[in-house]
């Protein structure tokens, strides 16, 4: 592999040309006082830690709460705020903040404007929201938390990576198969490897793939549309969903920036020269297959965090936004889902022209023939779009939003000519991987957000994948980086790496997590006490007890590569 760039460290700091950021990772509300991103864990929460099944592939039991008090539940949460506003933790080898110019880049090359330097969330503009906004403070410059990595810095041996991390992968906590890869991000040689090319349950870890073959497939600046066209009788509009989960009704909705439906209800009034519909059509034949993965845990639909996948949706299939965002501040990210979420935006459409449920029903769009002439059937009335890909993968990945991650799934199905499904999405993901040279055979996905089980990735994918996405080769798959969490710091890593056998990871170890009952997974970056940068991915999916004492054991490994030279 084509080695990653770093230029020298000049007096301002270093300025990665690789696809590796040293900035913080945005997205999220403001840091202060804000509650860490947790993931699920399966099952039903509350009560004292129990053990979970020791077969990743058996019906989970119930995975608690731990000591800490705080549910493991993957977060949809949007980035709400500008700039970042609370200080970085205590000084940890910190560098001025160091923005990833070759994503900006990357950027400007697909024409996404971008209009201010800045965290990834809100380096782009462009849409329809941005004249309705009004004008926002002055940003403050981020805090710096990851130190910059020193090309030059000696690299680890196989032997002394070995030394350090064997008594650390046998942890009882961790249980009995523990699939671990460590490799230098410069050279992409492995430095160590236990059953590193077997495949594993990856939970959430899996998002990391999902963001790279989507990247891969459709660009970063590749906007999911919704359009509306005149249905095949007088008065009736259908409303043609793309995929957009983040669609929102109003410039109420969850996440901040998203297209919206009462400017798409604007457009259709405007072309049918101020005529309002009598009937909405919802097409959502976009998907196809199952809304439910079968390898979900039966919880997932009720327990807050997943619902079915439609082709179309507002506010990520959220019943109540408004107390979802509220709990959301309050550090509860999980939020109720409706169990119809194409007839509830459709509805919500329809109420935009005074029209009543029953004027909502589910069909298809006619084919647009020859006639031109607005409101003729299949006509276009209306269009709007979806933020960029690149920040759509953002929130993906810094929030371990679930149902981003299964649109975005989908789109490297369309990209790739095959069914909008979670069969669809699995093959496309696997198809594309492979194009990307990437061990396609050590990879087998059923969904694109890891809730399934069934799920297989191996730890040395994983690592390759951060090391190309990071040596400049495909600078548009750098995009999974700026959402990656920061050790102590955001994210689902915001209160780790915290205590004496793991701080030395803190604003050093960026990446990315995963939990199910049964299994916990970390994948991501980290800078070694010499300023050797490493890629590393752990993987175990028979944990025998509870979540918390297997987050620790895979923090101790992390933080012993940070503070050892391992020579």
């Amino acid at each position: 592999m084509v080695p990653p760039v770093f230029p020298a460290t000049g007096p301002a700091g270093p300025a990665p040309t690789s696809g590796i950021p040293t900035s913080p990772a945005p997205a999220g509300p403001s840091r202060e006082q804000r509650p860490a991103v947790q993931e699920y864990a399966g099952a039903a929460l509350g009560g004292p830690p129990t053990a979970g099944p020791t077969d990743p592939t058996a019906p989970a039991g119930p995975d608690r709460l731990g000591a800490g008090g705080s549910p493991d539940g993957p977060i949809s949460a949007p980035p709400d705020a500008p700039g970042l506003t609370a200080p970085a933790p205590a000084p940890r080898r910190r560098l001025p903040v160091v923005l990833a110019v070759v994503l900006l880049l990357v950027l400007a090359g697909v024409g996404v404007a971008v209009v201010r330097p800045g965290p990834v969330a809100d380096w782009l503009g462009g849409g329809a929201e941005d004249t309705r906004a009004e004008p926002a403070a002055p940003e403050p410059s981020p805090s710096a938390v990851l130190a910059g990595a020193d090309p030059n810095a000696p690299e680890p041996t196989p032997d002394g990576v070995r030394a350090a991390l064997d008594p650390l992968v046998g942890a009882a906590a961790l249980g009995d198969r523990v699939n671990v890869s460590v490799a230098d991000a410069v050279t992409g040689q492995s430095l160590f490897g236990r059953g590193a090319d077997d495949g594993t349950v990856p939970a959430s870890v899996t998002k990391l793939v999902t963001g790279v073959t989507v990247l891969a497939a459709r660009g970063p600046g590749y906007r999911i549309p919704t359009r509306a066209v005149a249905g095949a009788n007088p008065g009736e509009v259908v409303i043609v969903g793309g995929g957009d989960p983040t669609l929102a009704v109003d410039k109420n909705g969850f996440y901040p920036g998203a297209a919206r439906l009462d400017d798409l209800a604007r457009q259709v009034e405007q072309a049918l020269g101020g005529a309002k519909p009598t009937k909405v059509i919802i097409d959502g034949s976009l998907y196809s297959g199952p809304g439910l993965e079968p390898g979900w845990d039966e919880d997932i639909p009720t327990g807050g965090y997943g619902s079915p996948i439609t082709a179309l949706m507002t506010d990520g299939a959220r019943r109540d936004v408004p107390q979802a965002k509220r709990d959301h501040e309050a550090g509860n990210h999980a939020a109720e889902r409706v169990s119809e979420p194409d007839l509830t935006a459709g509805r919500a459409f329809a109420r935009l022209f005074g029209l009543p449920n029953s004027a909502v029903s589910r069909g298809t769009a006619p084919v647009a023939g020859g006639d031109a002439t607005a409101g003729a059937p299949g006509s276009e009335l209306g269009k709007v779009e979806s933020m960029p890909l690149v920040r759509l993968v953002d929130i993906m990945i810094t929030d371990s939003d679930n149902i981003i991650a299964e649109a975005l799934a989908r789109q490297v199905a369309l990209a790739r000519d095959k069914p909008g499904s979670f069969v669809g999405a699995g093959a496309a993901m696997d198809e594309v991987a492979g194009e990307l040279g990437l061990p396609a055979d050590e990879l087998s996905l059923a969904d694109g957000s890891g809730l399934s089980r069934t799920n297989r990735i191996s730890p040395s994918l994983l690592t390759d994948l951060i090391t190309l996405a990071g040596n400049g080769s495909r600078p548009e798959l750098a995009a999974i980086f700026g959402g990656l969490p920061v050790a102590a710091w955001s994210g689902t890593l915001g209160d780790r790496y915290e205590t004496a056998g793991t701080e030395a990871g803190a604003g050093v170890v960026r990446a990315k997590t995963g939990t199910l009952s049964s299994v916990n997974a970390i994948a991501g970056l980290v800078t070694t006490k010499d300023g050797r940068l490493l890629t590393f991915a752990v993987l175990t999916d028979r944990v025998p007890g509870g979540s918390d004492p297997a987050r620790v054991a895979l923090d101790r490994i992390a933080a012993t590569l940070a503070s050892c030279g391992c020579r």
